[in-house]
């Protein structure tokens, strides 16, 4: 009697995991929304001299420049090593410079070159264009009510992490 009630349990473990279907998980829309998301701003991206992925961080820089790494990490949340990396990379490109901090000799602050300060409103007005090419066929309320369920996903993750 077990062993026919396991061979149940995993023929019915087996049929949900094969009629999986990803266009129904949340998860997997948001996986490719994100995907669709940079390649849609790439290009735009690259012609101006910044990657999609060094966006958030220019944001962050051009409503308050001299921040932290530590300070760069809570805004954009991401992982410290993600974040070592996109600044290696933005110091090359010569988007950022590094100064010492003041008052604490670990901490550098990171300061926006004249260069990545003079494609704010280039940069702004590209990635609404990638905005706008993902909701070409949505109504403007269709468009709101959508940036408010993702608002409320964000939120909700934020709790859950």
């Amino acid at each position: 009697m077990i062993a026919v009630h396991y061979r149940f349990r995993k023929y019915i473990f087996l049929k949900t995991a094969m009629s999986f279907n990803r266009t129904d998980s949340a998860t997997y829309l948001a996986g490719q929304l994100a995907k669709a998301f940079t390649r849609s701003l790439h290009a735009r991206a690259a012609a101006l001299g910044f990657s999609p992925g060094q966006l958030p961080v220019l944001i962050e820089l051009w409503a308050e420049d001299g921040l932290t790494q530590k300070q760069l990490l809570d805004r954009v949340g991401i992982e410290q090593a993600t974040m070592a990396n996109t600044l290696a990379r933005m110091q090359r490109d010569g988007l950022i410079e590094r100064r010492p901090h003041p008052s604490d000799r670990r901490a550098q602050l990171v300061y926006l070159t004249e260069k990545a300060r003079g494609m704010e409103a280039e940069a702004i007005r590209v990635a609404r264009e990638a905005d706008d090419a993902l909701f070409a066929g949505f109504r403007r309320f269709e468009r709101e009510l959508l940036m408010e369920y993702v608002r409320k996903i964000i939120e909700n993750a934020r709790k859950e992490g």
